[in-house]
């Protein structure tokens, strides 16, 4: 055989394995899905890169001790961007932008409450956010106790008048969360119906889990037909004690001073960048979680630990030298506390090219380990969901509903204007010990755990990127 009869065997060989290779299950899998060759085995990659450590946990460090609480609408809240900015600049992502929008801003200031009779003693509590103040010298009146906010809505208007309301319906540990809705619309709407009532001030029970004197704050509106009163939370063990007192049947009387103030209105903002896709650069993928926290802790686990997974599983796909055909957005959604702001401001700001947001998830509900994925696409894309289920189950992530709407709080607004929807569930039964308290910090946080939810959001991102199937159904 002569030197070019060898040549030509070569490359016979060489053709025949490049043929077996492209025509094998594994590349016959990615094109069924839309997805380059590859790409199931790149996010297999990005996976198992993000359990064997990512950067998570130094970013939420970074966060939390280098800007602290950053209660949106503040000085602390506009740090917190300017750290964003910095860091994913550092980080190596280019095209860093800041979409500023106004909103109406709230400080805390002095809060106290005691126990006048019928067995003197301090109360621990904090003022829920929104809540107007109280006169300057405080004001002391008789509580009227309630078990639940149905039993409020019940009485005759005008029955409390004079009277401070308190409501100690205590919410129960879930997985994932499930009893924070109901209980949460004590805090959220409990000024105003107890004010429709002839309240002078309402109290709550903390919404939330723990049995340590730490009230729980949040966020709370009024009914613009209603007269505004001023509003707090008690920790669980003093929401206990006062129920204590009142089945031995003795009249509480209750001495109440807040003073919050109105900032009226600033600017806050979202932080965006970009992973540009190779073939629909225009079309996004949407990773995320909000910047904001609320001022009573470092803001660790609600939400720098969201912001770190997010911007670790970025940074992981920008490491790897690999672009998907669909661009990656990542958003450090601003003022999120205070009502979803940057959600809904995001949505106004692209309305015009809402059919270029092709699905979204955010890390919003704390450190811990993801163990579900939902979702809701549309049946050509379901066979992609079930590929990115697949590959999370060697984390411990189990495949969870296929028709459930919902990828985390600062996305509702574009999941009700219609954008697909998929959710990475972390496991919530610690979470409301934390949420919104003094006690959200970087200690509670395992960095192993961060890594778990960087693989998995990692494999989401690509694969949905990487994909050109449809998303949203017809």
């Amino acid at each position: 055989m002569n030197k070019f009869a060898n040549i030509s065997l070569k490359a016979l060989l060489c053709f025949a394995a490049i043929t077996a290779i492209a025509t094998s299950p594994a590349f016959a899998q990615d094109a069924e899905l839309g997805l380059s060759k590859g790409s199931v085995a790149h996010a297999k990659e990005l996976r198992d890169a993000a359990m064997a450590g990512s950067r998570a946990y130094s970013i939420v460090a970074s966060l939390t001790t280098e800007v602290g609480p950053r209660l949106a609408g503040t000085d602390a809240e506009a740090r917190g961007r300017d750290w964003a900015v910095a860091k994913l600049k550092a980080l190596g992502f280019d095209g860093v932008r800041v979409e500023p929008f106004t909103m109406q801003a709230w400080a805390r200031g002095s809060e106290s409450a005691e126990l006048v009779s019928p067995y003197p003693q301090p109360l621990s509590l904090t003022t829920l956010g929104g809540s107007v103040a109280t006169p300057e010298a405080g004001l002391e009146a008789d509580i009227v106790v309630f078990q639940t906010l149905t039993d409020l809505e019940a009485v005759k208007p005008g029955s409390l008048a004079g009277k401070i309301a308190f409501v100690s319906h205590a919410m129960q540990k879930t997985q994932n969360g499930s009893s924070y809705g109901f209980h949460g619309r004590l805090r959220r709407s409990g000024a105003s119906i107890a004010a429709s009532k002839g309240a002078i001030a309402i109290l709550i029970r903390s919404i939330g889990t723990d049995s340590h004197r730490m009230p729980h704050t949040g966020s709370m509106r009024y009914d613009p037909a209603i007269d505004k009163i001023p509003a707090a939370a008690l920790s669980n063990p003093d929401a206990d004690q006062l129920e204590r007192i009142h089945a031995r049947g003795e009249t509480m009387r209750v001495r109440l001073n807040l003073q919050p103030r109105s900032l009226g209105e600033v600017e806050s903002g979202n932080v965006i960048v970009d992973i540009r896709g190779t073939e629909s650069p225009d079309e996004v993928v949407i990773i995320g979680g909000h910047l904001d926290s609320w001022d009573l802790g470092t803001g660790a686990i609600d939400d720098g630990a969201g912001v770190a997974i997010a911007t670790a599983a970025a940074k992981l796909i920008l490491d790897s030298g690999k672009r998907p055909k669909r661009s990656i957005r990542l958003i450090l959604w601003g003022a999120e506390e205070a009502g979803l702001l940057g959600g809904y401001a995001y949505l106004e700001r692209h309305r015009k090219d809402l059919d270029k947001q092709i699905v979204g998830s955010e890390s919003d509900f704390g450190a811990g380990r993801i163990w579900q994925l939902t979702s809701q696409v549309s049946p050509e894309a379901q066979p992609l969901v079930n590929k990115i289920a697949e590959l999370l189950i060697p984390i411990g992530v189990a495949p969870g509903s296929s028709d459930a709407p919902g990828a985390g709080p600062d996305l509702t607004p574009l999941v009700k204007a219609g954008m697909p929807s998929l959710r990475l569930h972390q496991n919530g039964n610690d979470y409301f010990d934390l949420h919104h308290t003094a006690d959200d910090t970087l200690d509670k946080i395992n960095p192993h755990d961060l890594d778990q939810n960087v693989a998995a959001f990692a494999v989401f991102a690509w694969l949905a990127a990487d994909s050109d199937l449809r998303f949203k159904a017809p």
